[in-house]
């Protein structure tokens, strides 16, 4: 199970790291978008410079998963970037959605496997 632990987390890893940096970076080119409320939400959120906010918690939680130290605190970081995208593809548009579960699923996973660490968190 340690081995599908690391898998897990380096794969979380890579994908924020590399979409994370791609908000500052642009090295991914974006396709045309029709319009839509997700393209309109989108453009919100990049011209008054939040995205910045999100690709950097992206950046910095896929990096501590990374590097394998300070899990928790990675999953702490990437918990409202997941969910919030998770909303974006159920709500707004719904292409995509299966990438997102995945990411999704690897996050519960490391969380379950982190779960001693957020303990206090559910105690009463």
């Amino acid at each position: 199970m340690k081995i599908v632990e690391i898998i897990a987390r380096v794969l979380l890893g890579l994908v924020f790291v590399v979409f994370g940096s791609n908000i500052f970076l642009h090295f991914i080119p974006m396709p045309p978008q029709n319009p839509s409320l997700a393209t309109d939400f989108s453009n919100a959120l990049m011209e008054s410079h939040y995205m910045y906010v999100v690709g950097f918690c992206q950046a910095a939680g896929g990096l501590i998963l990374l590097t394998g130290r300070f899990v928790p605190l990675g999953l702490t970081l990437l918990g409202p970037v997941i969910v919030n995208i998770l909303c974006f593809h159920i709500f707004m548009n719904h292409e995509g959605w299966q990438v997102a579960s995945v990411v999704a699923v690897l996050a519960l996973f490391l969380l379950w496997r982190h779960r001693a660490n957020f303990a206090g968190l559910l105690k009463p």
